[in-house]
């Protein structure tokens, strides 16, 4: 009779038993376990490409500071030209403190965007932002290692470039971090930015 009332138990015991371990496994699996150092992404890489100043920039004269990479061309109609604005309005926003943060534009059209229509394109914009461009091969490298959508798309008057009109955010070594949202407040946007810093 003590044998039956303890296997009685014994299976209601050990279903609780399991339960209790598939609960804390689900737990460990969907903690948010924070690291020291981010994941490494494979979003980004090394570039050698030209500036609306003609020098020779590579990723490894953005180390040291965040930075902040825009894809886009002269011709752009609108987003270009906005983002830009949006990017010049953040550095002007963060004021002195943000002379070490540099904000790239980095034409998807190099057959029409030489570094002088780029130098000439940039002036309207904060000097912080550099433009860059290179060869068709330079371009497609890096249009490749960042992930970015570019395509030439004919016009009656020539053409135009469909592209990603993403932001990306890259730390201080150079790792891809996130999106970077412009659409902000400028003052929001470059607390956030110098808080990589």
């Amino acid at each position: 009779m003590k044998h039956d009332r303890l296997r009685r138990l014994a299976l209601p015991l050990l279903t609780f038993l399991v339960s209790v371990v598939l609960l804390g496994i689900a737990i460990v699996s969907l903690v948010d376990f924070r690291r020291e150092e981010p994941v490494t992404s494979s979003v980004g890489g090394p570039f050698t490409l030209t500036s609306q100043d003609g020098r020779t920039v590579t990723e490894k004269d953005l180390r040291g500071a965040p930075f902040l990479v825009f894809f886009g061309f002269t011709h752009c109609p609108d987003v270009c030209p906005t983002t830009l604005f949006e990017a010049s309005e953040l550095l002007r926003a963060a004021g002195s403190q943000g002379d070490k943060l540099r904000i790239l534009f980095v034409t998807v059209d190099p057959e029409r965007d030489t570094p002088e229509v780029m130098k000439s394109y940039l002036s309207a914009f904060d000097p912080r932002i550099i433009g860059l461009s290179g060869s068709p091969e330079a371009i497609a490298a890096i249009v490749k290692s960042y992930k970015v959508y570019a395509r030439k798309v004919p016009t009656s008057d020539g053409y135009t470039m469909d592209h990603t009109a993403m932001v990306y955010l890259m730390d201080a070594k150079g790792r891809f971090v996130n999106g970077f949202d412009l659409k902000r407040a400028p003052d929001v946007a470059a607390k956030d930015l110098l808080s990589y810093l």
